[in-house]
């Protein structure tokens, strides 16, 4: 199974792992072959890294020419529009301090080879844009602040 080389006081040892199961493991030790109990069973180690992501749920999940609701005491209009699948921006068609609709193209954005239009879901002002032409983005990525 496994080699190591090892010096205690001066002395070298060379050892081998020649079966573990449960707590008890068989090891060579120059030559020597011993029958060890360890005192937990030792558990297996998995060495392929677990990509934990959260959620993210796109703004655009809907139709575009539907808005959402809100609750009564939350402004109305304003929010973000996020990117509903991974991909690269083609082109945006709006810039800070212009005014949006409901279902009015704002950006374009290429995913798979194809190219996605992302329409507002949202009415109101840009307030900034996150990501500019070019970039690569992520599902689930703001792309750009609508406000009031």
């Amino acid at each position: 199974m496994k080699k190591f080389k090892f010096t205690i006081n001066g002395n070298q040892y060379e050892s081998e792992i020649i079966n573990i199961e449960d707590n008890v493991a068989e090891i060579e030790i120059n030559g020597t072959s011993y029958t060890v109990e360890l005192n937990k069973a030792i558990e297996p180690v998995n060495k392929t890294p677990k990509l934990v992501r959260s959620i993210s749920v796109p703004s655009t999940d809907s139709h575009p020419s539907v808005a959402k609701t809100s609750s009564p005491t939350e402004p109305k209009g304003g929010g973000v529009i996020k990117a509903p699948l991974p991909g690269t921006i083609l082109d945006i068609y709006v810039k800070e301090g212009d005014m949006v609709k409901i279902g009015q193209r704002i950006l374009s954005l290429e995913a798979m080879k194809m190219e996605n239009n992302i329409d507002s879901d949202k009415e109101g002002k840009v307030i900034s844009i996150k990501k500019q032409k070019g970039e690569p983005v992520m599902e689930g990525d703001i792309l750009i602040v609508i406000g009031e």
